[in-house]
């Protein structure tokens, strides 16, 4: 038998919310390969750069050991809907701020609850990650780039 005893912490922050707003691109593409891609760029490097264009989305990487590019075409035409990578764009958008992937491989933990994912971008606000779960609803995930002491 276990006994575990916690004690409760109050915090005293501020909520965020988090307000509905219009992203530059929307990219719909396989949970299982979002999540395989961010698992394969954590080993070479700490943080990711996503650019997307109509022909499709591409995520970078650098680290110690070396570079990596994954490119995902757009295919609409595919014979399940699910295995589609469909891209909505307002204006291309080539974030040139990296994400941290540690968060992103967070994110990816939610992979079993949807069979797509929606990656939502724009210049001036923070990626959004949403898994539709069924007709339950969805859940989505906020990060915001990575500030480099470099830029300051």
């Amino acid at each position: 038998m276990y006994d575990f005893e916690m004690k409760l912490m109050d915090i005293d922050s501020e909520r965020f919310g988090i307000p509905e707003a219009e992203y530059d691109a929307i990219v719909r593409m396989p949970s299982t390969e979002f999540a395989r891609i961010c698992k394969h760029l954590s080993g070479i490097g700490d943080t990711v750069v996503i650019s997307v264009t109509k022909e499709g989305v591409k995520f970078s990487t650098k680290g110690d050991i070396g570079a990596a590019n994954v490119v995902c075409p757009q295919n609409t035409s595919v014979d399940k809907p699910d295995e589609a990578i469909v891209i909505e764009m307002n204006g291309p958008v080539s974030l040139r701020f990296a994400f941290s992937l540690r968060y992103m491989n967070s994110f990816t933990k939610a992979t079993p609850l949807a069979s797509t994912v929606i990656i939502s971008l724009s210049n001036e606000l923070p990626l959004m990650v949403e898994y539709t779960i069924a007709e339950m609803g969805y859940v989505r995930f906020y990060l915001a780039y990575k500030i480099d002491d470099e830029e300051e």
